[in-house]
């Protein structure tokens, strides 16, 4: 199956952890979510002002966080994608975004070489990692 809608470049896919939604992030600064059943598209979710370059669903799915190169993450809740927060701070492109297992931490990873992690409840930056000589184009969580 094909799915049409994106006018650019798609950046990244991720599938829901029930397997029933997939979400696509693109150049032309768009989310969409589509119903993996029939292709058909749920919603579109805007609001980022530049490439949407990493997509990623919270353990439970009720929430899908979005990386750009606006060098914002957005938080949206998938049942009807409000928008829930944005998170600022970094201050480059954002290439990737990750939760935790138990979806309560988000990672991000940016141009500006820091790795930040937020609280999702809330959005408040836990911590930021430094260190990194160059480009963080991609996070992820151990298992445990």
């Amino acid at each position: 199956r094909t799915l049409t809608g994106h006018r650019d470049l798609v950046c990244s896919v991720a599938f829901s952890p029930d397997g029933q939604t997939l979400a696509t992030a693109a150049d032309d600064e768009k989310v969409r979510l589509w119903r993996t059943s029939d292709g058909a598209l749920l919603r579109t979710l805007t609001g980022h002002r530049n490439t949407v370059w990493s997509v990623a669903f919270s353990p439970d799915g009720q929430t899908l966080a979005s990386g750009s190169e606006d060098s914002e993450v957005r938080l949206w809740r998938t049942s009807d994608g409000a928008l829930l927060r944005t998170l600022t701070g970094h201050r480059n492109t954002v290439w990737s975004v990750a939760f935790s297992p138990d979806g309560q931490t988000l990672a991000s990873g940016s141009g500006d070489s820091e790795v930040r992690l937020w609280r999702t409840s809330d959005g408040a930056l836990l911590r930021t990692l430094t260190g990194h000589q160059n480009v963080v184009t991609s996070v992820a969580f151990s298992p445990d």
